[in-house]
Parts: structure tokens; sequence; C-alpha cells
């Protein structure tokens, strides 16, 4: 169980409602699980059109139950932006 942060961006932040929040988790499945936990719809809805950064390194399609978390890591959570 590594432990870390996860920094939310623009729609994200704004449905989690807050900037940041630590991790304690295994995987990335395991940390949006409990970051989840007692958040509405809207919120879930937001992360299943997120893409993930772990440490600057993109987590792409591979599934996030396979996604190791580092020590002291951060997940960034980046939803669409529009514009260039």
């Amino acid at each position: 169980m590594a432990m870390g942060t996860i920094r939310y961006w623009a729609g994200a932040r704004a449905a989690a409602g807050t900037e940041t929040e630590p991790y304690s988790a295994g995987t990335l499945a395991e940390a949006l699980d409990t970051a989840r936990a007692g958040r509405g719809p809207e919120f879930s809805r937001v992360l299943s059109v997120c893409s993930f950064l772990i440490d600057g390194d993109p987590v792409g399609t591979r599934a996030h139950s396979a996604v190791a978390l580092p020590e002291g890591g951060t997940v960034e959570v980046l939803p669409p932006f529009a514009g260039g």
C-alpha cells in the first residue's frame, strides 16, 4: 500500500470539491474507488472521461487495476479540455 496525492484539474476539481487529496492504495483503481466513496454520480461520470498521469507518465489505456501507485507519488486527474 502506497501513500501519495491525487490532484484534480478543471472540471474534475469542481466535481471532487477539492484540489487535492491523499491516497493510500496499491493501484490506481483502488485509489479511484476510495475517491468515489461518499461522492455522487456526477463525480463518477467525470472520472469516466478523465485521463490520468502518475508522476507525469500517462496511464493511457492500461487497466487501472494494473497500474501500481508509487510511494509519495502524484496522480493527476485530467478531464477533457477544450481549445488547444
